[in-house]
């Protein structure tokens, strides 16, 4: 409940201004959460645990990757991906071609960049909020209304990358390691998903999908008060598709039909989703389908690494609507024409939020 003396605005700047971040503040040992994270009751009230209900049985799709290249099991796994990013916008990959020392590699030099006490996290040069190496806690901090439980290390991978000296020598290595095994993984899985729309597979490589690339290493400390906050608000994802590397912590949460559904870290596996850019280009073929994470109230920081794609090259007239060879007299355009302008001025003018983007250029 809002009371006359309780100014917001200043609270959020002091806790950014602090660098302390979340983590901080959870290895300070504070018994009580600052008001700044505390979500409103309706936000609250959707929080009831999924695992203990009878729908902990519904698990997102887990698809294997391997005989990729056989005439016989490809088809297979198009149709496996088609269904899955239709009914879901979520699946897990295994056998994706990625050492499981590499994904260990790179969930352990995250959890080292955020275990640095702040001070040494703070001398991150922060560049802008759309491009450069970025260490804060929440992107969206002083346009949501309540903070959300987690920090992150954000670094634009391309179009234009930083000089490597910008990125934290304590993990810069495995940052650029990853970049390559993700941009693999996620180029492999757009030639099938091209390939499921009746595409050629080279077609979303073409149209530079995933060119430009943003690494988000994220770290979710021990929260004392996990009924009162969120780890990340309910959203979807903005760009064409998202791939995720996660520790055996557990907190995300996707929606499906009514239910918020816990995904379960398949062991080497690889979480993808469908971004509302997808979605649109495939005029509705493809979901971004609503996700969150639950505020972390186990001991251990729960670690997520996720890669997003998004294309670098805008079509000459600088718009983007549905691929044209999707479009027919019997599936007309569901969605009209938009500029990299009004893309762009959506996510970055509030806070997290799902498809109101998607929403805007409904026909």
């Amino acid at each position: 409940m809002a009371s006359a003396d309780y100014d917001r605005m200043k609270e959020v700047k002091e806790f950014s201004e602090s660098k302390i971040g979340v983590k901080g503040l959870s290895d300070s040992g504070i018994t009580s959460i600052p008001r700044i994270f505390i979500h409103p009751p309706q936000t609250l009230s959707q929080l009831k645990p999924t695992s203990s209900s009878s729908f902990s049985s519904i698990h997102i799709p887990v698809i294997d990757l391997s005989n990729l290249d056989s005439p016989h099991h490809r088809p297979k796994i198009v149709d496996q991906i088609r269904e899955a990013s239709k009914t879901w916008g979520f699946f897990q990959v295994i056998n994706h071609g990625v050492a499981l020392s590499v994904l260990e590699e790179t969930v352990n030099a995250v959890k080292s960049f955020h275990d640095q006490p702040h001070q040494v996290k703070a001398k991150i040069s922060v560049g802008e909020e759309r491009r450069g190496v970025v260490y804060t806690s929440n992107n969206d901090l002083y346009r949501s209304e309540a903070a959300t439980w987690h920090d992150y290390l954000q670094v634009w991978m391309a179009p234009q990358p930083p000089e490597v000296e910008r990125m934290p020598e304590i993990c810069r290595r495995e940052v650029i390691a990853w970049d390559t095994h993700a941009k693999k993984v996620a180029e492999t899985l757009m030639e099938l998903l091209s390939e499921g729309l009746g595409l050629e597979p080279g077609k979303f490589k073409e149209l530079t999908f995933s060119d430009t690339r943003l690494f988000v290493g994220v770290c979710y400390p021990h929260c004392p008060q996990p009924d009162l906050t969120m780890g990340l608000a309910s959203h979807t994802d903005p760009t064409v598709l998202t791939v995720l590397l996660q520790n055996h912590v557990p907190g995300l949460q996707v929606r499906h039909g009514d239910e918020w559904v816990d995904v379960k870290p398949v062991p080497g596996g690889l979480i993808i989703n469908a971004g509302d850019f997808l979605q649109i280009v495939s005029n509705g073929e493809y979901n971004s389908i609503q996700h969150r994470v639950i505020a972390n109230p186990c001991k251990e920081p729960r670690i997520s690494i996720v890669m997003f794609f998004s294309l670098a090259k805008w079509k000459e007239s600088d718009s983007y609507g549905p691929l044209p060879e999707l479009l027919s007299p019997e599936k007309p355009a569901i969605y009209r024409n938009f500029t990299k302008q009004e893309y762009d001025d959506n996510f970055y003018s509030k806070g997290l939020d799902s498809k109101s983007f998607i929403d805007k250029i409904r026909i």
